[in-house]
């Protein structure tokens, strides 16, 4: 991951665009990622991560406009000539048995209905609403999924397990960084403010401050952990959270497909994984970090090197990750508002975000 020496052809001030900045010599008994290269944190890392939202902005646009749009379009178009084919057959019948001479199909004057074999403006509407929605929610997929496979690799060569964290205390500060983790942590970073500024961008739905709020929690724990040398517990906190973050966008691409039964079932997983990765293993998390932290890390204010633990800025972090849980537990009473619904027979729906545009509310 080392690139510089192949990037020299650039002028300099490029480079922390688009390599990892701040190479140096690996540990002398690595516990992760022993063949990897290694580095150090800075300001020169921001770099990296203006080029990562650039790429996402970008990949974002194009899976939505070459692949997820015209396939939800298709589809949806599709299954509306499925459901309409027995009133065009019933139609043609009918023109048929009225006018033999081949003129059936001028019989349509001002003021009726348009045939049935024509697309009205408010079905043509509520394709292209749910088109829009369907490739809004790919991308999401499309990131976590990448992502999460990412960090669970990330996650598989460090010594740190969900059940038993106390290893992402030990032998605190883990510098310098392996480059998977320098890369997996900078990519993630860029993710959150390029979510930022889609939500900002875009229409505000019901959860918007929930949502704002959430955000810039995350982002400020993961600029704090990874210049204060915390990054083994917010790898393990990046992945559990990711994980659960696949299934609720393919649950409403589903529905917005008219996939109802496979939105339900993904939804039902989407709730148990909820659950359990953010309300049973966040949580070992967060007493680990209010009781584990504290015993082991065994050293303290010492930036020079590499050590940021006092008890002002621990005791932030840990408040951060109580408040981050807390916003959690009010999205997970929302959730189970909507799987009530799944369960009283009305199906699945975001109850987190409008369905329906103010426009297509006052046509009905």
């Amino acid at each position: 991951m080392n690139n510089h020496h192949a990037l020299q052809w650039l002028p300099s001030y490029l480079i922390p665009f688009v390599s990892l900045s701040y190479p140096t010599a690996p540990p002398v008994d690595p516990d992760s990622f022993p063949h990897s290269a290694y580095y150090g944190t800075g300001l020169l890392d921001g770099c990296f991560i203006v080029t990562c939202i650039a790429v996402m902005a970008v990949l974002r646009d194009l899976g939505r406009v070459f692949l997820m749009e015209p396939f939800a379009r298709w589809k949806l178009t599709r299954t509306w000539e499925r459901s309409n084919a027995p009133h065009l057959q019933q139609n043609g019948n009918k023109n048929g048995a009225a006018n033999g001479n081949g003129h059936a199909g001028h019989a349509t004057r001002d003021g009726d209905h348009p045939p049935k074999n024509i697309m009205s403006p408010r079905d043509a509407r509520k394709i292209h609403r749910s088109v829009l929605r369907f490739a809004e929610q790919g991308w999401s997929v499309i990131y976590y999924t990448l992502q999460w496979s990412f960090g669970f690799y990330v996650h598989r060569n460090l010594p740190t397990r969900a059940l038993n964290p106390t290893e992402m205390w030990s032998n605190y500060p883990h510098i310098p960084l392996a480059g998977p983790i320098k890369l997996y942590y900078l990519t993630q970073t860029a993710f959150y403010l390029h979510q930022v500024l889609i939500l900002n961008a875009e229409a505000r739905r019901k959860d918007h401050v929930q949502m704002m709020t959430h955000h810039v929690i995350t982002i400020v724990l993961m600029v704090a952990s990874y210049l204060y040398n915390f990054t083994r517990v917010g790898c393990l906190i990046m992945v559990l959270m990711d994980w659960n973050d696949i299934f609720l966008p393919v649950a409403k691409m589903f529905r917005y497909i008219g996939l109802y039964t496979l939105c339900d079932i993904t939804f039902t997983w989407f709730l148990i994984s909820w659950f359990v990765t953010r309300h049973v293993l966040f949580i070992i998390v967060i007493l680990s970090a209010w009781f584990d932290g504290p015993r082991l890390i065994t050293v303290g204010w010492v930036p020079e090197l590499g050590q940021y633990y006092s008890e002002l800025s621990y005791n932030t972090f840990v408040y951060l990750l109580v408040v981050l849980q807390i916003i959690q537990i009010i999205w997970f009473w929302m959730i189970c508002r909507v799987a009530w619904r799944v369960v009283s027979g009305q199906g699945a729906s975001d109850d987190r975000s409008d369905d329906e545009s103010e426009e297509d509310k006052k046509s009905q």
